[in-house]
């Protein structure tokens, strides 16, 4: 919900609009001066994305669901149970929803890569980049580098390969 699905999609919405004005012309739609602005659109989807997360908490708490938040562990304790900063939580049953976090290489490893971010890092920039370069080839990649082109960063896709095509 938070840097994936929900404000991807509003992002590519957002491209399929940017889009849609461009084709305007052909259907005989004079829209001259159209402007796009970044910030509006990460303010309303970032704001829209708060909206749910504040629903989704509200709804855990009706149901009278614990949200425990901290790093757990299954511990060797005779009932399901769980530890969680140093307290022990049992229950019939326990969902630990672990969430996830991108590797990032050192620089070391590839030169330059403290110089990059994540697909996470995109839905925290304050403005649309003048330039991008998306590396992968995964959908996520495909959609990043196709959102950012279409509403104006100069942008290329890195695939790497294995061997020569």
């Amino acid at each position: 919900v938070n840097v994936g699905c929900v404000p991807k999609k509003v992002m590519w919405n957002t491209a399929v609009h940017a889009e849609f004005v461009h084709d305007h012309a052909d259907y005989g739609f004079e829209t001259a001066g159209v402007k796009f602005n970044w910030r509006t659109i990460k303010e309303k989807r970032d704001a829209y994305v708060q909206r749910l997360n504040d629903i989704y908490e509200n709804n855990v708490k009706k149901a009278h669901i614990d949200i425990i938040r901290g790093y757990g562990k299954f511990t060797a304790d005779p009932e399901p149970t769980i530890e969680v900063n140093g307290k022990k939580y049992t229950a019939p049953h326990i969902l630990i929803a672990t969430g996830g976090r991108p590797a990032v290489p050192s620089d070391s490893e590839i030169p330059g890569a403290s110089l990059g971010m994540t697909s996470d890092g995109f839905f925290d920039l304050e403005e649309l980049p003048r330039r991008s370069v998306v590396v992968g080839a995964g959908y996520i990649a495909v959609e990043m580098v196709g959102i950012l082109s279409t509403l104006g960063s100069k942008s290329s896709l890195l695939i790497r390969h294995d061997k020569v095509v």
